[in-house]
């Protein structure tokens, strides 16, 4: 009996973890090859494991089947951290003993009783009981088919333009760009003098924070030189100047396409817009380092998504609080607590403990804005509204014993939806006192500091 219901619940956690894939980076932030090898093995294990324990007169080993499925069998594919979560949150919610009692698996499905079913039973089950294949058999909100269908439509779109070319010469394909690189030269900003900005500073100035802006100024002048050089160059070899390379045409040809340029994204940031858009980001990006530079002093709220490592700036929080409290930083850790304000004009100035940052967005969730001074909580997205802007956020260094994780989403922090290798930090975000972590973790809940 425990044997059919478990090896059924198995075949549904497998069912579960392969189709979670056409979700994208939500469902899996990496495509694992999850197989039926994987079922047949976990299937052996699991008769071997429930015979030994009748044998020696001892309850089911319930955790011992949750690890060696989740940490070593289907865990052994999986090289993330976030989905290794997911992966063993399904499992902690499927192969429980509650399955031998009708426990729901999907919304409308139950675990069937195994005492009175055999397999072709089960087969008659399947087919006549299965739920839908909808996000929310994952426990994934509605909007997660709205991402896919949508990537998907992207994807079959750039595919055509690239597949269509055009019938002109290369002379004549270069010559095309013109206009787009006397547009680009036009308004891409001159670099930030180092020189004069670092003559402003004395040797007490140079404090964590201002050692952040001059890291980002100096990152932010390589981009903007090998760009101008770059359109430069492409520009010399249209008029003869110079002669054409791999890299010119290869510039000319993202340029028409509005592409950004690979050696372009070398030196830049995460970012998965095109090129237009990606400018007009640079150009905000630009301006927050200008102003940065020009008070070199921490700002009323940094934007988070204008960095190039916000992880770097992040620490440098932690290295304030570090120095002040005179403590290791290995005794400290970021903590959040959002506002209930979007609105930069709210905030007077520096928050008394920690940084203010702003541009962050939700994915796989909503927010839900408190009253008063009391906290805002996640919450159930709202239908076409794949990424919510969150309020401003103030993240302040505590010590690692006064951490409280109570009523707290462990929430993993992206710069984009790409997720994976664009791992910045974690966060606790607040969660309703009735609410359930599990929840949130199979929703592929996550905060990313752009909206793609």
């Amino acid at each position: 009996k425990v044997f059919k219901a478990t090896l059924f619940a198995l075949c549904f956690f497998h069912s579960l973890i392969s189709g979670r894939i056409k979700f994208g980076a939500q469902g899996w932030s990496k495509k694992y090859p999850f197989n039926d090898g994987d079922l047949t093995i976990c299937g052996t294990v699991l008769k071997n494991y429930l015979n030994n324990a009748e044998k020696l007169g001892t309850d089911v080993p319930w955790p011992d089947l949750r690890y060696i499925f989740g940490e070593i069998m289907y865990g052994g594919h999986i090289t993330d951290p976030w989905d290794r979560r997911v992966n063993n949150t399904y499992l902690a919610v499927l192969v429980t003993p509650e399955l031998l009692l009708g426990a729901n698996l999907a919304p409308g499905f139950k675990s069937p009783d195994s005492s009175k079913l055999e397999y072709i039973h089960y087969v008659k089950y399947i087919e006549e009981r299965f739920p839908p294949e909808i996000p929310q058999m994952f426990w994934l909100h509605p909007n997660a088919e709205i991402g896919f269908l949508t990537n998907q439509g992207i994807a079959t779109f750039k595919t055509i333009a690239e597949i269509s070319g055009g019938g002109g010469g290369k002379a004549n394909e270069l010559g095309e760009a013109q206009p787009i690189i006397t547009a680009y030269l036009g308004a891409l900003p001159p670099n930030l003098d180092m020189i004069e900005i670092r003559s402003r500073l004395k040797e007490e100035d140079y404090t964590p924070f201002n050692i952040v802006a001059l890291q980002e100024s100096d990152r932010m002048n390589l981009l903007l030189s090998h760009m101008r050089s770059s359109l430069l160059e492409l520009e010399l070899g249209i008029s003869g100047a110079l002669n054409v390379t791999d890299n010119m045409e290869g510039l000319a040809k993202d340029l028409q396409a509005n592409k950004v340029n690979p050696l372009w994204a070398e030196k830049a940031y995460p970012s998965l817009k095109l090129l237009s858009a990606w400018f007009a980001d640079l150009l905000l990006r630009v301006d927050q380092c200008v102003e940065w530079t020009r008070v070199l002093t921490l700002l009323k709220s940094v934007w988070l998504s204008g960095l190039f490592n916000s992880m770097s700036f992040l620490t440098s929080n932690m290295q304030v609080a570090s120095r002040f409290n005179k403590l290791p930083l290995d005794f400290l850790t970021n903590r959040c607590r959002f506002y209930n304000t979007r609105d930069l004009n709210d905030i007077s100035g520096v928050p008394e403990k920690g940084v203010n940052v702003h541009g962050l967005f939700m994915e796989g969730a909503g927010w839900e804005d408190g009253k008063g001074d009391e906290e805002g909580y996640i919450t159930e997205s709202k239908m076409k509204d794949l990424h919510p802007v969150m309020p401003i956020c103030n993240i302040y260094s505590v010590h690692i014993d006064d951490m409280s994780w109570v009523a707290m989403y462990n929430c993993p922090v992206y710069s984009t939806s790409m997720r994976g290798a664009t791992f910045i930090c974690q966060a606790n975000v607040r969660m309703d006192p009735d609410d359930n972590e599990t929840r949130w973790i199979l929703a592929g809940a996550a905060l990313l500091t752009q909206d793609d």
